[in-house]
């Protein structure tokens, strides 16, 4: 089974990886692309495979742009950090869609579910459901965390998403750095906080730091493929973009 996956998290694609050769130790990855741009080019060089795995966040955008540059031959698979208040309704015919973190059952289940699609005589994916799906959640009313519950010693305290300056990972733990320069210990992961968090306020520039757009005091480009963001009140701390969010990280901060 030859496969494409499009996953701009390398953690999550080599996680997909293991898993699909454990559901389908046959399964061929084609390749593993990570933004939209690359992903464009690659189905405008390629014969299009029978199957695609999709993230939906991508480093340079939301992976529905590229449906809208390449008419895709192929059944898709979200692999989605989204709820499944808009997904649920069009998991059918050739879509269907895994909510992250992956489950090896679901993994199994939506492989099954292709087979059966895939073996029937002249098989077409729906681009009609692609286009409801689209349609759907780019237009649904998203709800993002406003609040976050900390203890300080005995107290519990609440931390608005106004006063957090970035949230980061150290050594096991993440943690809130909020305006005021005081960090709190959250039970939650980056991974999670880039669902809960407005995508407009707050964007994940390395794989230990999301950082929020008016703490953003000065961004400076130190080389091609380097950027250095610096947050006010925060003069001895590094923030560098990774390469592959630069450019998703241009797009953010232009709106």
């Amino acid at each position: 089974m030859n496969v494409l996956i499009i996953e701009d998290e390398p953690l999550a694609a080599e996680h997909l990886c293991k898993m699909l050769h454990k559901v389908n130790p046959d399964t061929k990855i084609l390749a593993i692309l990570d933004s939209v741009e690359s992903s464009i080019k690659w189905f405008n060089q390629n014969e299009h495979p029978p199957l695609v795995f999709m993230d939906i966040h991508l480093g340079d955008g939301i992976s529905f742009e590229i449906f809208s540059s390449v008419k895709i031959e192929s059944f898709i698979i979200f692999t989605t950090a989204y709820d499944k208040y808009a997904l649920q309704a069009f998991s059918v015919n050739s879509i269907d869609y895994l909510l992250k973190p992956l489950s090896i059952n679901k993994l199994t289940e939506a492989i099954l579910k292709f087979r059966n699609y895939h073996k029937l005589e002249n098989p077409k994916p729906s681009q009609l459901n692609i286009d409801s799906l689209i349609n759907a959640i780019q237009n649904k009313q998203e709800s993002y965390k406003e609040r976050f519950v900390v203890k300080v010693g005995i107290r519990i305290k609440m931390v608005p998403t106004t006063e957090v300056t970035c949230f980061y990972s150290f050594e096991k733990g993440t943690y809130i750095l909020t305006q005021n320069k005081f960090n709190y210990l959250i039970d939650y992961t980056l991974d999670k906080l880039s669902e809960l968090l407005n995508p407009k306020e707050f964007y994940r520039i390395n794989r230990k730091q999301i950082i929020r757009i008016s703490a953003i005091s000065e961004v400076q480009t130190l080389g091609p493929s380097r950027i250095k963001v610096k947050l006010k009140d925060c003069i001895d701390d590094e923030y560098i973009v990774s390469r592959e969010r630069i450019k998703g990280f241009k797009i953010w901060l232009e709106g």
